[in-house]
């Protein structure tokens, strides 16, 4: 008895594979942006928690 696939998927129902790329392309280019701006500052509060906690500087 042969079996009935019931795979309703069509061609734009299997994902949009450009625009997942984009989206994580874009991401990626964000977090980096951030982090040249935000790195330095965050930086500097960890050095600044850490000699507080060890009592250094």
């Amino acid at each position: 008895m042969p079996h009935a696939t019931t795979d309703h998927r069509s061609g734009r129902e299997r994902g949009d594979v450009p625009g997942w790329v984009l989206v994580t392309l874009m991401t990626a280019g964000l977090v980096v942006a951030l982090w040249a701006v935000a790195g330095p500052l965050l930086e500097d509060a960890f050095r600044q928690a850490i000699s507080s906690v060890t009592g250094q500087g």
